[in-house]
């Protein structure tokens, strides 16, 4: 019986180091693809917030020139209660002029259309 324990002991074998260094780059590898993947996908969001953002605007801009008769800026539109307090989070200014929408600082990719 103890023969039998020490020969299955001296068959027994484990990871090498060089398979253990393996694994590691493997999951290396995996962990930067889901890295830029999950970055791209936090990118669309972004822009699909400010288009959001920007189409806002333009209602609110259109629903305070129906009301007042006159166009305004971002601070007005707050003002006269047509956008919430810190709404703007990716537009920084609005203006309009002959019914056209202008706007401030968007990212890149972020238009009216």
């Amino acid at each position: 019986m103890l023969d039998r324990i020490r020969e299955a002991r001296r068959n027994e074998s484990g990871f090498t180091l060089i398979e253990l260094l393996m694994v590691i780059v493997i999951l290396g590898v995996l962990a930067g693809i889901v890295v830029f993947a999950v970055n791209g996908i936090t990118d669309r969001g972004a822009l699909s917030a400010c288009k959001a953002e920007v189409k806002t605007i333009a209602v609110a801009e259109e629903a305070n020139y129906a009301q007042k008769g006159t166009y305004t800026d971002l601070a007005g539109l707050v003002t006269n209660g047509f956008l919430r307090p810190g709404t703007p989070k990716y537009v920084t200014g609005a203006s309009t002029t002959d019914g056209s929408l202008t706007l401030t600082a968007p990212p890149a990719g972020c238009t009216a259309g």
